[in-house]
């Protein structure tokens, strides 16, 4: 089966301008760190391979990148040993990479170098994606991008917290935290790779203390990633009530 090309509606007298096109010399990758083992989900394996509406989770991730025809290709980064492998039709841009490392920040570094192993260049841009965010869109990836390709920066997508916004102390409230500048942090988040790879870098010297996902080794750098709002439905499946939802979504979808 080819995944199909997402293409854009054509714009009304009211619609806004998009973004100008990037030049061609400017390239994107998609990298998608596949190692983890998935402890919180309670599953009897790593979570991204649990089967949701009908696939493991991590095809349904893929198959919103292979819908992006602007990616020029999407390594998957998974543990030594795994042997997991695009299905026969998937999309020919998929790449798998045994390189993952024991944390999302080690895995990351290592998928860089297999991109920049297979010819990518420190001035291409690329947008690292969790496995388990199965619910991405190909049109949120777009958004992503038209928002990123010409910022000094990067960003990623995020969501303005909704929920009001409690500290703890053994158990119990110790305030309420003031909401209105904060975001819940998403993927994709987009680099430019030999940025990101310098950063990391730089956290491998410190055992990526702090670093949680890409915009935080961007921001102990001194940089202010750009947040481009996304999905509430963009969740992480985390927990065993998470699957559930996620399968709710992606059969309605359908």
């Amino acid at each position: 089966m080819t995944d199909p090309t997402i293409s854009s509606p054509p714009a009304s007298p009211s619609s806004p301008p998009r973004p100008p096109s990037a030049p061609p010399s400017l390239r994107f990758y998609a990298l998608i760190p596949c190692a983890g083992s998935g402890t919180r989900a309670g599953s009897a394996g790593p979570k991204q391979y649990q089967t949701i509406a009908g696939q493991p989770m991590v095809r349904h991730t893929l198959a919103a990148f292979a819908a992006v025809s602007r990616l020029s290709a999407c390594l998957v980064v998974v543990a030594p040993g795994d042997d997991f492998l695009p299905r026969a039709d998937a999309d020919a841009r998929t790449v798998v990479a045994a390189c993952g490392g024991p944390t999302r920040a080690e895995s990351v570094r290592n998928g860089l170098h297999a991109l920049q192993a297979q010819g990518a260049a420190a001035d291409d841009w690329v947008l690292v994606h969790d496995a388990a965010r199965c619910l991405i869109t190909p049109q949120q990836i777009d958004a992503l991008i038209d928002a990123c390709q010409f910022d000094a920066v990067g960003g990623l997508l995020a969501l303005p917290l909704p929920d009001t916004l409690k500290s703890e102390v053994a158990g119990r409230v110790a305030a309420t935290v003031d909401r209105a500048d904060k975001w819940l942090a998403q993927t994709p988040q987009m680099f430019r790779l030999g940025a990101l790879a310098a950063a990391l870098l730089h956290a491998a010297a410190d055992r990526f203390a702090g670093i949680t996902d890409e915009s935080s080794a961007m921001e102990a750098q001194g940089l202010r990633p750009l947040l481009v709002r996304g999905s509430a439905q963009n969740f992480k499946v985390t927990y065993p009530e998470d699957f559930a939802l996620a399968e709710a979504i992606l059969r309605s979808r359908k």
